[in-house]
């Protein structure tokens, strides 16, 4: 083959193939973390906002044994998985370990966090200087939840059904139901 039939092969090649790229569409994949102990109205919030600006949102509920949590990693990962699970582009899964780690072996471009008031932003802020020295390819992104649940958190929501308030309002039907069972199950009269 003569230069010129060689050098125009390799640009048909590189035609053909950026063609071919072009119809490729990247998913875009957010990570969601969080320990969900128990998972919130406002945390649902955050992922049904978040699926309207990714292809993929990834609960991914953390096993963070230091916070003592009332709900086991199978049970919290069970109850964000029913709360997702006709949700398109929302999945529940869990993990351990670092979260960048986590985040490159999903593939993802974005972690997504809450903020709920001003108090939570510099530990967030924190959180997010730390994963961009461990891999400024991951960018985190602070999203707020609706007025209607700046209030909210997992930990007043546990207090309230410790106490035998009605968390209705608070979490969804099958979390509220976990939630009785499990305080049922530790009072002692």
């Amino acid at each position: 083959m003569s230069c010129l039939g060689f050098c125009f092969a390799q640009q048909f090649f590189f035609l053909v193939n950026h063609a071919a790229c072009a119809t490729v569409a990247v998913m875009r994949t957010v990570i969601y973390p969080g320990s969900f102990d128990p998972l919130t109205n406002g945390h649902l919030d955050i992922v049904h906002r978040a699926a309207k600006l990714f292809d993929r949102v990834v609960m991914a509920v953390a096993k963070n044994e230091d916070k003592h949590p009332l709900f086991t990693l199978d049970e919290r990962f069970a109850l964000v998985k029913q709360a997702v699970k006709n949700a398109p582009g929302i999945e529940a899964d869990a993990f351990d370990g670092l979260l960048i780690e986590y985040v490159v072996s999903r593939k993802a471009q974005a972690v997504i966090r809450g903020l709920r008031a001003v108090s939570d932003f510099e530990f967030e802020f924190q959180l997010a200087l730390m994963n961009r020295k461990l891999n400024e390819n991951i960018e985190t992104i602070f999203m707020m939840p609706k007025d209607t649940y700046t209030f909210l958190s997992s930990r007043i929501v546990k207090e309230i059904a410790r106490l035998g308030g009605d968390v209705s309002g608070f979490v969804p039907p099958h979390v509220r139901a976990a939630l009785g069972k499990k305080f049922s199950a530790t009072k002692k009269i």
